[in-house]
């Protein structure tokens, strides 16, 4: 399928727009755009190896949104969420972390938050199962954390019910282990329980979130949690390499993210979730049905090569990239693939997305 994707790519880089994800941009277009926003938000000072500046507004406007007393900002979220493991394993005197099967750190960072800090992993859940109390209760007591990601994104983006996120959270304290939460997407998963982010990011003892993601920011990511476990984390982040001398860029993107997408979440996965029901009412299929949060899995039963030749030909005639390129599914015979409602998304009718996405997949 290497001779599909990569004309799939290349006829995708010459479209003019999208239906899915943050809106494309050139690297002078996303430089000077953050060039504006640092004058809109009153920007005049760098930070110095994350101090001050547009990095302390940015950890104080986090902090306050998670109900947290602080936070950290890091370039990544791969190095805040090891460094959020080590401290709280560091702490309780054990490597031993519960975590998804499926969960971000397992499957996409090379292995290296278990060859750099030799965590222990256990998985909390196999597949694309969410997890559960009796999980929690099955790995016992003599865990450093376990870590919880919402959503679960290699399982379709699905979210535990309320009542399941606080009993597993309680369970997993009342053994003596920390609770972190990768809310790489928490942003987009706020809508779903229609309470604040203090009360979710408040059931963990951290919580990562992400910039470029859903806010549309370039890169970075921060960790909130308690003061002294936030120092902490932060001293592992110099350890890392990772407190740059400069990290302005970032967190001025980041600022005008929370400011100009955050309030939109809502807006996102209304209309996800208007065109998961039309496309389920033509028999392309929906994980979870209905979305959970604006990012959500298709099925279709269909070839992979034919349906990826229709997204190719519909891009060629309209100069819009549908959708990204689809897979084959674990089932036989079914293809797959994943979409993310931004602001886009926003400007397009659902009703007819749902018909260009049905002729594609020959629903």
């Amino acid at each position: 399928m290497s001779e599909i994707a990569d004309r799939f790519r290349e006829v995708a880089r010459s479209c003019e727009g999208d239906v899915f994800w943050t809106p494309r941009s050139t690297p002078v277009e996303a430089m000077r755009r953050v060039a504006v926003q640092a004058e809109e938000l009153g920007i005049e000072e760098w930070d110095v190896y994350a101090e001050r500046g547009a990095v302390a507004r940015l950890e104080e406007e986090v902090a306050g949104l998670l109900g947290k007393p602080a936070a950290a900002m890091f370039p990544s979220g791969v190095m805040a969420q090891q460094a959020a493991l080590r401290v709280h394993c560091d702490r309780r005197g054990s490597l031993r972390v519960g975590i998804p099967e499926v969960s971000h750190l397992l499957q996409h960072e090379d292995d290296g938050p278990r060859l750099v800090h030799g965590f222990r992993f256990e998985h909390l859940s196999m597949g694309r199962e969410l997890p559960t109390v009796a999980d929690v209760e099955r790995l016992g007591q003599g865990l450093g954390a376990i870590l919880l990601e919402l959503p679960l994104r290699d399982a379709g983006c699905v979210l535990p019910a309320w009542d399941d996120l606080v009993a597993i959270t309680a369970k997993a304290h009342e053994l003596g282990a920390a609770v972190h939460l990768d809310g790489a997407r928490i942003w987009e998963s706020q809508p779903y329980y229609e309470r604040p982010l203090a009360d979710i990011a408040g059931l963990a003892d951290t919580t990562y979130v992400s910039f470029y993601k859903g806010l549309g920011g370039l890169a970075g990511a921060c960790l909130v949690g308690e003061q002294d476990v936030v120092d902490e984390a932060r001293r592992w982040r110099k350890r890392m390499g990772g407190t740059l001398f400069h990290l302005t860029p970032l967190a001025i993107g980041a600022l005008a993210g929370l400011r100009d997408y955050l309030p939109k979440m809502p807006e996102y996965v209304a209309w996800g979730r208007r065109l998961a029901e039309r496309l389920v009412a033509k028999g392309v299929r929906v994980n979870p049905d209905p979305p959970q949060t604006n990012t959500f899995e298709l099925f279709a039963h269909a070839d992979a090569d034919v349906v990826n030749e229709r997204v190719i030909a519909f891009m060629e005639e309209t100069w819009v990239q549908p959708c990204g390129m689809w897979r084959p599914a674990p089932v036989p015979g079914e293809v797959t693939c994943e979409v993310a409602v931004h602001e886009a998304a926003l400007t397009r009718d659902p009703e007819e997305v749902a018909k260009w996405l049905r002729e594609i997949t020959g629903s």
